[in-house]
């Protein structure tokens, strides 16, 4: 007799939904954590290119914009 009773059906597929959600859980946490390192790596990234770029205004070379092709 292979009788199990309903209650402890229950119970064991509670069990196995708990897992596979502590899995996926886990693995969400794995990607958040690669893209704060992404987002740490591109703002210090931006922080060195804004450091190479010369303020607006500084008297230096005119922005490109500001100058008119030769055909106009």
């Amino acid at each position: 007799m292979d009788a199990t009773h309903p209650l402890e059906d229950r119970i064991i597929e509670l069990e196995i939904k708990a897992t596979w959600a502590e899995d996926m859980v886990e693995q969400l946490n794995q990607v958040i954590v690669r893209q704060q390192r992404q987002i740490d790596l591109l703002i210090r990234e931006i922080g060195l290119l804004k450091a190479q770029v010369p303020e607006a205004g500084a008297g230096g070379a005119p922005h490109l914009r500001d100058e008119l092709p030769p055909h106009y």
